[in-house]
């Protein structure tokens, strides 16, 4: 996977996360929250992956 799409699909998780801990809190759903907060994380980790693969191919394009 690029790190293009590895940011967008982390971008993507992090704010469907976002939607269903707002969602949870609104209707009093700890299981819907916890989802939520699990899936932001994982958005979090992907962008990170994307932004390392990104200063990886820095590194080896200026060597």
């Amino acid at each position: 996977m690029s790190s293009t799409s590895d940011k967008i699909k982390g971008l993507a998780n992090e704010a469907a996360g976002n939607v269903k801990q707002g969602v949870g809190k609104m209707t009093d759903n700890d299981r819907l929250r916890a989802e939520g907060k699990a899936q932001e994380i994982k958005g979090e980790a992907q962008q990170a992956v994307g932004k390392a693969k990104d200063a990886v191919k820095d590194v080896v394009d200026k060597a």
